[in-house]
């Protein structure tokens, strides 16, 4: 049997992922250096290819997918899309898929993990008993506790969920803003408020939305000018659904206390950066899903979404669902 033909654009993927395409696919290029690939370099390698293996610094344009004339799927082992330009893949008739669900409490995790750290001031704790003055015997406090405290989530979708969950058995008041209220807000315990209530009331505010036209750059100086000065800001979203010099000046002012944030605009962050020089900024390297088993989930179900589209059968979790192909087609 004659292997597909398959463009590997991402400079890792999960050996699983490799695994399971192996028996069907033969991968024509693939690239393997850590800065992204480029626009230009992709519309010449995508020519031949049936499958596209996109991620997280690959531009998949309309550019790129007009030289795609074999091209019969783009998989993503992410749940994260914005790189592909899903109107022009849909014009093409070609399916997007990727992977929500599988990394949904993982990241829910990661971001309880990393307010609880800004909220309680751990890494300060960790290095003032590094530096020894544990012995001298002088306290400093250590941040503020969560108990009685109020988390707004911008974009109750699967992961909201989860977050919210773990919020309340921190004793947690959660209320959210979406597009449109929720239905089973009385089951979970949670608030449908406006923007400007959330930033009002919040004393942690947490950003997983995802990326879009309407959601870039989104959150502002004219956001952070509405919240507490105590607040403290938390992105799992997207680096790009936040203002970032305006981030930075809300930190340096004092207009909200911290920011704890798995995602940046750029990723990663050049080591000069100026928010890596803010003492009320934590940054982290976007580890919400990298944990071994949640992430050999992602590859398997990436895997299945690439052989299922090059083979004519639906996608599991397609992006594009008008073009997705029939369950028996």
């Amino acid at each position: 049997m004659e292997k597909y033909k398959v463009v590997i654009a991402v400079n890792y993927i999960h050996p699983r992922f490799l695994e399971m395409i192996a028996p069907y696919c033969e991968i024509i290029r693939q690239w393997k250096y850590p800065e992204q690939i480029s626009e230009n370099l992709l519309t010449q390698w995508i020519s031949g290819a049936e499958g596209l293996v996109a991620g997280q610094g690959s531009p998949v344009t309309a550019k790129v997918l007009a030289q795609a004339t074999n091209l019969k799927v783009i998989t993503l082992p992410q749940t994260g899309y914005n790189e592909v330009d899903i109107a022009a893949a849909t014009a093409y008739g070609i399916p997007v898929g990727h992977t929500p669900g599988v990394l949904t409490e993982t990241v829910a995790e990661l971001a309880m993990a990393i307010t609880l750290c800004a909220a309680r001031d751990l890494i300060p704790a960790h290095q003032f008993v590094l530096e020894g003055k544990w012995m001298e015997g002088t306290y400093p406090v250590f941040g503020m506790d969560l108990s009685r405290r109020t988390m707004g989530i911008l974009g109750m979708g699967a992961i909201g969920i989860s977050l919210s969950r773990r919020a309340r058995a921190c004793g947690m008041t959660v209320i959210y803003h979406n597009r449109h209220p929720r239905t089973d807000d009385t089951v979970r315990c949670t608030e449908y408020v406006t923007v400007d209530e959330l930033l009002r009331r919040s004393d942690v505010l947490v950003a997983a939305m995802p990326l879009t036209d309407e959601t870039r750059h989104m959150i502002d100086i004219n956001w952070f000018k509405k919240m507490k000065k105590t607040a403290i800001f938390v992105n799992i979203a997207r680096g790009g659904v936040v203002n970032t010099s305006d981030l930075i000046t809300a930190l340096q002012t004092g207009q909200i206390a911290k920011a704890a944030l798995d995602v940046s605009e750029p990723e990663p962050l050049p080591v000069d950066h100026p928010l890596l020089a803010l003492p009320n900024a934590l940054v982290f390297p976007h580890i919400g899903s990298l944990t071994e088993r949640t992430r050999r989930d992602m590859a398997e179900l990436a895997a299945r979404n690439l052989l299922k589209g090059l083979a004519g059968n639906a996608l599991e979790t397609c992006v594009n669902e008008k073009v997705n192909y029939s369950s028996n087609s």
